[in-house]
């Protein structure tokens, strides 16, 4: 049988009961465009997540002092050699690395004129705020001259800023610590809390060398802080970063190594895996009102096949074999599914749009997805099609005649 006229007269049998067909495709049409829908906003949600974690580390890693135990424990007793700021000029000049600042903490009571507060003062270096991503939102952050002389200059966080000034302007004012005068030079921009509870804004920032030498009476630092120029590069930037240590550190082959490098890798990792996952089952649920799309044609054709049940068995009478009948009817029902699929598609990605204005999340549409559940619609209608035309084609054309 030609498949062009095939689908013509397909086409005329779905056009002669407009509204059953419409109501037919119905689950069609939402199964697709649930599909396109969800699967768009998981990825727009998922390129969030990957921008906030790149940002919180995603090109980032730690190198403490101290030796970890198989266990996990860390030790800091007996460590001839702390990592100092040479350690981190070296690390500076690997090729892959961008950025590189020493860290030291300690936590005081801070004074400004009759208010006090008592908060985290982090010593780093002028590379601290890109590594972060992390800029003043008042002022200025203290630049290389500043660490070098250790200049008594300190950049307050939020909460700190509210804290001893209120609604005053704190930049210029003075703030003493631990009996050492400071000049409030910035206020960071706020940046909340951690996961686990943490007010990231209660610190105070100086520079390493000013608290090194000014507060603290130490050379060492306690960690150091590196960025390399794309996640792709952390593994061998870890690797070498070891290696170097190791080497400045003179720790044999057979001897534990006296510090640790901490990476957000697997982590991300992690995450993005759960990402994948929900992707795949929001599009698994959705994908059964397609199911539920296909039985409502497998029903609509076996009444169609009631209804034409006379004009098949005309059909056979002047010739038609049963293949031809087969196919009529078969691709009568694909016809629908792909039509509900077309429907749905444009229903889709409408719906992605209008949901990701709503949500704010990017409503990312992939091409991927289009097909996969195109595709679905087509074998939905497919499978679901074959049993009632079997069922036409295996009319007793003499029984067919006589049917009324």
């Amino acid at each position: 049988m030609n498949l062009l006229l095939a689908f013509k007269i397909s086409y005329d049998a779905v056009m002669s009961n407009k509204l059953r067909s419409v109501l037919t495709t119905l689950g069609i049409i939402i199964g697709v465009a649930a599909v396109i829908t969800l699967v768009a906003l998981t990825q727009g949600a998922k390129t969030i997540i990957e921008e906030q974690l790149t940002n919180l580390g995603g090109n980032s890693l730690i190198v403490n002092y101290g030796k970890r135990a198989g266990t996990g424990i860390v030790t800091r007793s007996n460590i001839k050699n702390p990592l100092t700021a040479a350690d981190a000029d070296a690390i500076r000049n690997l090729s892959m690395v961008t950025f590189v600042s020493p860290i030291i903490d300690t936590a005081a009571t801070v004074v400004s004129g009759n208010r006090n507060w008592f908060t985290t003062i982090v010593g780093v270096s002028t590379d601290f705020i890109n590594i972060n991503d992390w800029f003043p939102d008042q002022g200025n952050f203290f630049n290389n001259k500043d660490v070098l002389s250790d200049a008594r200059v300190c950049v307050i966080g939020k909460t700190v800023a509210n804290n001893l000034f209120g609604y005053q302007n704190p930049i210029g004012k003075s703030v003493r610590i631990r009996n050492n005068s400071f000049k409030v030079i910035g206020v960071m921009s706020p940046i909340g809390q951690t996961p686990s509870g943490k007010d990231q804004d209660d610190v105070i920032l100086v520079p390493y060398t000013t608290l090194q030498k000014r507060i603290m009476g130490i050379s060492h630092v306690d960690n150091i802080s590196v960025s390399v120029k794309n996640s792709g590069d952390v593994p061998v930037a870890q690797t070498r970063i070891i290696e170097l240590l190791r080497e400045r550190h003179k720790i044999r082959p057979n001897m534990v190594d006296d510090f640790y490098v901490k990476t957000q890798l697997s982590i991300i990792e992690r995450i993005f895996t759960i990402s994948k996952i929900m992707t795949i089952l929001l599009g698994s649920i959705a994908s059964i009102s397609l199911i539920v799309g296909g039985i409502g044609i497998m029903n609509i054709m076996l009444v169609s096949v009631g209804e034409r049940t006379r004009e098949i068995g005309i059909r056979m009478a002047v010739g038609a074999k049963e293949s031809d009948i087969l196919i009529q009817f078969l691709v009568e029902a694909v016809f629908i599914s792909i039509a509900g699929g077309t429907i749905g598609i444009i229903v889709g990605i409408a719906g992605s749009k209008i949901s990701s204005s709503f949500t704010g999340w990017p409503g990312e549409i992939s091409l991927g997805s289009i097909l996969i559940a195109f595709g679905f619609a087509a074998i939905v209608g497919i499978f679901f099609g074959i049993y009632p035309a079997r069922k036409a084609s295996k009319l007793d054309p003499i029984e067919a005649l006589r049917y009324e």
